[in-house]
């Protein structure tokens, strides 16, 4: 697809491409659930942790001489982590899941809140998915998504073979993301600024290192009860006008 060329009905094509790739690799990862011995298992998961860590620091420090506002990041982890404390959205969301799904008891790897959560984090908070969809809705480049795609694609394969089919509800979260930072787009070229998808990106990115961490079992952030972090960018620039 030539940048450019796109009609608004074909522009979407990157992110249902991405969402497509995702429930391909849960169903790979689910069929090879049983063949993975728990200590590939364990190797994988040690893998995706340090992966993490690599992405999120990187899109934070990528984005950092970007910064209009460079204490922005602090106030929205402050914020947002207050925010989200007080929801209890991290007890919240394992609770809903836990219900619904069977982990060995005591095995803290194996729940799928958990790898839920870490692979949403990790699927929509990064610079090809949250660019990605602006990219296309502007200028029809679905480049950037396609790359994202097959990225996920690995990604969820992995997370597949250790939590199993509930992976695939990560899918649809994905697909909702990107339409929102598409449909935004759309409506307006300069509703996300350069600003804005930098303060996003520092925020997400320190985000997703403290995924890393609960994945290496070196430090439980609570991530989710963070994610109000990422609203706090956004309402500050929409009050600036």
């Amino acid at each position: 697809m030539r940048p450019g060329n796109a009609t608004p009905s074909f522009t979407m094509l990157g992110t249902i491409v991405n969402t497509a790739c995702i429930v391909a690799g849960t169903i790979v990862g689910t069929l090879l659930h049983r063949g993975i011995k728990e200590k590939y298992k364990l190797t994988l998961y040690n893998g995706l942790g340090l992966a993490s860590l690599a992405i999120g620091l990187n899109a934070t420090l990528q984005n950092f001489p970007k910064s209009q506002l460079p204490v922005m990041f602090i106030v929205a982890l402050a914020i947002g982590g207050i925010v989200g404390t007080a929801c209890d959205l991290d007890g919240r969301f394992k609770r809903l899941v836990n219900r619904h799904s069977k982990t060995p008891s005591g095995d803290a790897r194996s729940s799928l809140a958990d790898g839920l959560a870490t692979a949403i984090l990790l699927y929509c908070i990064g610079p090809l998915s949250m660019l990605g969809p602006v990219i296309s809705a502007l200028k029809g480049d679905n480049t950037f998504l396609y790359t994202n795609a097959t990225l996920d694609f690995v990604s969820s394969t992995i997370f597949a073979s250790t939590y199993g089919f509930g992976m695939v509800l990560a899918a649809p979260v994905l697909f909702l993301w990107q339409g929102l930072f598409y449909t935004v787009a759309r409506l307006s070229s300069s509703a996300v600024s350069e600003a804005l998808m930098a303060e996003l990106l520092i925020v997400g990115g320190l985000l997703i290192t403290a995924s890393g961490l609960s994945l290496l079992q070196l430090k439980d952030c609570k991530v989710l009860n963070l994610l109000p972090a990422l609203a706090v960018p956004v309402v500050w620039f929409l009050l600036m006008g």
